[in-house]
């Protein structure tokens, strides 16, 4: 009777190798071109803030499990991924103490006081960048070039030759195409070679949408994402910055150039498909990337921000519960008798706990 002896446990009964830790490994690796790609554009300290967020993050989630006594999740990679991402989306001049501060409001406020990985409604890295975009604007709009002359800054980037970014007011958007340069040194043309491959100023990790792109590639091919919220999220963009173009020359290089500069492929590919943050059906995806890009153009031409990745992917963030509502399938085999039964019960339970409150 031994071979047919029941072993009871609690589900879920079905299990899998891979786990969080895989998964987040995964991403790590898929960002591992953008961060090539930002340590030849930006020199060192692009690495060097990285490696601070990444720490910062580990230490600031274990500080607090520790102290509320909870289980220490460093393992599972989630924290490391955040303090990535926030570095990614800072200007490589950026001090270390506000980018610490940033991973404070990201891990502590965002993160584990909502209750820790998988119970968050918010992008934690997305939410700490608009924390200091809120207290520290300056810091956070003040970009470098492109170039070599500032390899050796690696505990400050003071020295570093500044200038505008392509969606600025100077260029995109007013109107004109992007160029590379300051007022100093003089403005030059910048091709969609430069948008593509990373050649222009911005972020540390956004700047090179060839590296995102391939990373975002790796992502789709391991089973990590779905394609359907990074196609309907660039797609949007694309459809819209076509038939609205408002810049200089031809409708469909105005179009590249709005879908290579910025954030929108690091947005598209790494955070917009957070797990946590965003919708659980297939329709909820296309509805949370048509969202996400109707709210990235609407604030490039229309907000007071050259760039909306970052506030699109936060304000659909705030929307994934009632675009989860919407999109549930239904259940098959029940009736619409059997709906109206299983509401009745519910308010008359609600209703019985109410009076029994009161008595």
């Amino acid at each position: 009777m031994e071979e047919y002896k029941l072993s009871v446990a609690s589900s879920p009964h079905a299990s899998s190798p891979v786990g969080t830790q895989n998964l987040m490994r995964d991403v790590l690796i898929a960002l591992i071109p953008a961060m090539v790609m930002a340590i030849y554009v930006f020199g060192p300290r692009a690495l060097v803030m990285t490696l601070i967020s990444v720490v910062a993050c580990e230490i600031f989630e274990w500080g607090y499990c520790k102290l509320l006594h909870k289980p220490n999740p460093i393992n599972d990679l989630s924290a490391a991924i955040t303090g990535v991402l926030l570095a990614f989306v800072c200007p490589v001049t950026l001090s270390y103490g506000i980018l610490i501060i940033g991973d404070f409001f990201a891990i502590v406020i965002v993160k584990q006081l909502f209750g820790g990985l998988g119970t968050n409604f918010l992008n934690p890295a997305l939410a700490g960048r608009a924390f200091m975009m809120l207290c520290y604007p300056v810091p956070m709009t003040t970009w470098v070039l492109p170039g070599k002359e500032h390899w050796a800054s690696v505990g400050s980037a003071a020295d570093a030759v500044t200038g505008a970014t392509p969606l600025s007011v100077d260029f995109m958007k007013g109107g004109l195409l992007p160029q590379i340069g300051n007022a100093d040194l003089g403005y030059e043309p910048a091709t969609l070679a430069d948008m593509f491959i990373g050649n222009v100023g911005g972020c540390i990790g956004e700047v090179s949408a060839i590296a995102l792109l391939i990373g975002g590639i790796y992502l789709i091919a391991r089973g990590v994402i779905r394609i359907r919220i990074p196609v309907a999220y660039i797609a949007t963009v694309a459809v819209l910055t076509l038939i609205f173009s408002r810049g200089e020359g031809n409708a469909f290089q105005w179009m590249l150039f709005e879908i290579f500069g910025g954030g929108l492929f690091l947005g598209a590919f790494f955070m917009a498909t957070d797990y946590v943050t965003s919708p659980n059906t297939p329709k909820g995806e296309v509805i949370f990337g048509i969202g996400a890009g109707l709210l990235v153009v609407f604030i490039r031409y229309f907000g007071g921000y050259p760039e909306g990745v970052c506030y699109s992917i936060l304000v659909m963030n705030i929307c994934v519960w009632l675009i989860d509502k919407a999109t549930m399938p239904a259940r098959f085999g029940v009736t619409k008798e059997m709906r109206q039964a299983e509401k009745a019960a519910a308010k008359a339970a609600k209703k019985a706990g109410k009076e029994g409150a009161e008595a």
